[in-house]
């Protein structure tokens, strides 16, 4: 694409150009050195964050990003939920800055380093011990799909079983495992191939109209009927809260009927907390109080502390014993950099300050957002702890708010069905006075987008 651009009185200044290109509605960002030219030409079409946040990000501290223009955004996205401790988390550059001038191993494979000893036995004594879980630790490629993937092989492993239950508006990963395992169309339809092996229950809360624990136990039924076709699965695997699903939340009573027939049945439970664990509910697992006991933990994200990725299952040595040495392999299983910054994050869960934090932080969302509710009665909030959906009924209208948010200096995402609901993901560690100024601007571009479409 080549743009003839007219002369400018400040040849640094960014010029926006709302450009419409394959029907997609894009901003270009020009400057006279045209730092977004390269993305143009060169990156792949399947970019999709750079189209809904057009800048270039150049310097990143705690919540707030800075773009080449000198501009600060609030930052209510923290990657997804990797940057649970916000961007260049202090405590974690310097231990990584430390380990590598220091000649420490980067690169190991599956070998033994200290730094993975260290993560190991702080994640023993500081999560695994106080809750008694006797689970191992698999580090595999270092992103959620590829635990998802690990964990499904290994349940089909164990059980013998091929089929494993997922649920409706559940997101696990792209790889095609994984991929079979979420719900979303769009994901879905650029697989290529059947997506085979698993079949999608309604989560809980679904329907209004419907009772959710009455349907799982109509599903129980038809698993315990011999002459119902069914075939016992695998697994069950959801997520607690699904994030990219809409922050849908299920309930203390529904996740453990689902616990309960999974243990019936004989599948594993598979639970994927790599969004919404590591701190974000309020606890370091989004299933603390839940009284559930799951056969394998998916975590990735936030677990790697600073951003540096890893991914790791926690397996019940039930389970893990079905694997052969070096049955699943990956050149990065388990990165060191991650271990010393996520052992640092560790720190974090040796007492409840942070923790009480996070509930602070949630009531005052909360509390905050209340005057938006009660302006439009169309509108809903649901979430658990710092993992908030804003559902304001509509694709179009969450994608306005996004936009106008991003101009006004905040960053969000849309989720959900259509991507009708806005999800706030701050960092855990965000300072009062962001976080406050950031619902400000969402608060306030909210309205006026509602306004608008009165």
């Amino acid at each position: 694409m080549s743009l003839v651009l007219p002369p400018q009185r400040n040849e640094n200044a960014a010029i926006s150009y709302l450009l419409n290109l394959k029907n997609r509605h894009l901003f270009i960002s020009v400057r006279k050195d045209n730092p977004m030219t390269i993305f143009e030409q060169r990156e792949s079409e399947i970019r999709g964050y750079s189209r809904v946040y057009p800048v270039v990000f150049k310097t990143a501290k705690n919540a707030r990003q800075t773009d080449e223009d000198g501009k600060e955004y609030i930052d209510f996205f923290a990657g997804a939920g990797v940057l649970n401790f916000g961007h260049n988390n202090t405590r974690m550059t310097e231990a990584m800055i430390d380990y590598m001038q220091n000649d420490g191993v980067l690169h190991s494979l599956d070998m033994q380093t200290t730094a993975k000893a260290e993560f190991m036995q702080a994640f023993t004594e500081t999560i695994l011990k106080p809750r008694n879980m006797p689970h191992k630790m698999q580090f595999m490629g270092p992103t959620g799909t590829n635990a998802v993937e690990a964990a499904m092989k290994l349940a089909r492993r164990a059980t013998g079983r091929k089929n494993i239950v997922a649920f409706s508006h559940g997101f696990h990963g792209m790889t095609l495992g994984a991929l079979a395992a979420t719900a979303n169309e769009y994901f879905r339809g650029a697989s290529g191939v059947p997506l085979d092996h698993v079949s999608h229950e309604a989560f809980d809360g679904e329907n209004d109209k419907v009772d959710s624990l009455a349907l799982l136990d109509a599903l129980r039924e038809r698993y315990l009927d011999p002459s119902s076709g069914l075939e016992k699965p695998a697994a069950f695997l959801l997520e607690t809260v699904q994030a990219e699903g809409g922050v849908n939340v299920a309930s203390k009573e529904w996740m453990q009927a689902v616990a309960a027939l999974a243990e019936e049945l004989g599948s594993v439970l598979i639970v994927d907390d790599i969004q919404v664990g590591c701190g974000r509910t309020g606890s370091y697992f989004s299933f603390d109080d839940l009284d559930i006991e799951p056969g394998i933990v998916c975590l990735a994200k936030g677990v790697g502390g600073i951003g540096t990725p890893m991914a790791v299952n926690l397996v019940h040595p039930e389970l893990d014993e079905h694997w052969k040495p070096g049955e699943h392999t990956g050149t990065f299983r388990g990165q060191n950099l991650s271990f010393i910054a996520g052992k640092v994050a560790l720190d974090y869960f040796k007492d409840s300050a942070l923790m009480d934090e996070v509930k602070a932080k949630t009531e005052f969302m909360r509390e905050s957002l209340q005057t938006l509710l009660q302006s439009d009665s169309s509108l809903e909030l649901r979430g658990k702890g710092m993992i908030m959906g804003l559902d304001v009924g509509d694709g179009p209208r969450a994608a306005a708010i996004v936009k106008q948010c991003f101009a006004d200096g905040l960053i969000v995402a849309g989720c959900g069905t259509g991507g009708r609901v806005i999800k706030l993901i701050p960092p855990l560690t965000i300072p009062q006075e962001d976080l406050t100024a950031g619902l400000n601007i969402l608060i306030n571009a909210a309205r006026r987008v509602l306004e608008k479409a009165a």
